[in-house]
């Protein structure tokens, strides 16, 4: 008979302990064409064991994860179970808003409506977390409202589904980005 693994810990919460909500103003994209290597979820006999990632993101030669820059008030990114027993995955959900309709927000749209797109996005504690799937594809949409009127807005809304078999899992590794490469753990990151 295989030996089942008892995930079961106790989760504490110290009162007065603020759980700040949202997540960060940037967070990063690439197509998972562009990944060379997957950090990996530590498992135990068959079964994902912890929701976070060992490792780093290894990319292709001369390729850096690109950013979005958000509104975060308006964004969000939530987690819900889907499916039935001894299968239920997770469906991370992200809905992120750029406020620009312009040229760059429109070309954004031609690479993400139509790739498997992977995203990193920063919680407000400052912990990574991935959403999209080494095992399924992402599914992300564009949409672009150029506003109403003289006090209207204008945005460019990004919404993606990515089913994983975890809540969204965190990635303390490196981020090479255009920009500079970042350490996922570190704290000193300005966005």
């Amino acid at each position: 008979m295989a030996e089942c693994l008892n995930l079961q810990k106790s989760v504490a919460w110290c009162q007065g302990t603020p759980e700040l909500p949202g997540i960060m103003r940037r967070i990063y994209y690439l197509a998972k064409s562009e990944i060379a290597q997957w950090p990996a979820l530590k498992a135990e006999n068959g079964r994902i064991s912890e929701a976070k990632y060992n490792g780093d993101f290894v990319l292709n030669a001369d390729v850096k994860w690109k950013y979005i820059d958000i509104l975060p008030d308006k964004s969000q990114l939530t987690s819900e179970p889907q499916g039935e027993l001894p299968s239920q995955t997770q469906l991370n959900k992200l809905t992120a808003i750029h406020p620009g309709v312009g040229e760059e927000a429109s070309n954004l749209s031609l690479y993400i409506n139509n790739y498997d797109v992977v995203y990193l996005v920063k919680d407000m504690k400052g912990k990574y977390r991935v959403v999209g799937s080494v095992r399924w594809q992402t599914k992300s949409t564009v949409s672009q409202d150029l506003g109403q009127g003289p006090t209207g807005t204008t945005a460019t809304t990004i919404t993606v589904e990515a089913t994983d078999v975890c809540p969204a899992p965190f990635y303390e590794g490196v981020i090479e980005t255009e920009i500079g490469d970042i350490v996922a753990a570190s704290k000193d990151e300005l966005f």
